[in-house]
């Protein structure tokens, strides 16, 4: 909260503010934001115009996320404006606006929270990166791409050929080696003929 009540309502009044605040919650996007616990500067003028208090000014924090490409941890730094108009109570925008389309000076106080978060929301990035030629991940099995090297690759094949390919893997001991398929025959025949003598031998006797 900030006190107005040095201000007046004499139009063009004003008055500058230097202050470092501490957050209590987390402010920002899923991937990024302004950490809990973490100090903002605000860098402000309060200024008493006809409507209410015009509030400009600067707004800096640090802010910790995770790259949307590679997920790996990165930070920053955040700057943004603020303009904004804070109605006094009795005043035609007060008394033409609904509640949540104007902020209000309750008690000759003004809370800035609502309105730092609100464009802390809009000034950072949906998608944070960790620099702007981050490669991302490998879609195959997930390395970074930063540290995988130029060399690392994966064989994709065309999921028409898939049960052929694992009929071929399946294909016996020889691995689908036409020439470890042809001595397997000659040795099935040849056990077959041993076997077929030794029955007639048996026959004869």
């Amino acid at each position: 909260m900030l006190d107005t009540s040095r201000l007046g309502r004499r139009p063009g009044s004003m008055r500058t503010i230097e202050r470092t605040v501490t957050v209590d919650e987390r402010i920002g996007l899923d991937l990024i934001a302004i950490p809990a616990g973490s100090p903002i500067e605000l860098d402000l003028r309060l200024e008493s115009v006809v409507e209410g208090v015009l509030v400009t000014g600067g707004v800096r924090a640090d802010t910790e996320g995770e790259c949307s490409r590679c997920l790996e941890p990165t930070s920053g730094e955040l700057e943004l404006s603020l303009t904004e108009l804070f109605a006094y109570p009795d005043s035609v925008t007060d008394e033409t606006t609904d509640e949540d389309e104007a902020h209000r000076v309750v008690d000759e106080l003004i809370d800035l929270e609502p309105v730092v978060v609100g464009a802390v929301g809009l000034a950072l990035p949906l998608q944070p990166l960790c620099s702007e030629d981050c490669l991302g991940l490998c879609p195959e099995c997930g390395i970074r791409l930063a540290i995988a090297g130029s060399e690392h690759g994966h064989e994709i094949l065309d999921p028409r050929w898939a049960a052929l390919a694992e009929k071929v893997a399946g294909d016996g001991d020889d691995g689908g080696d036409p020439q470890g398929r042809h001595t397997r025959d000659q040795q099935n025949t040849s056990s077959a003929n041993t076997d077929l003598g030794s029955h007639n031998e048996a026959e004869e006797k």
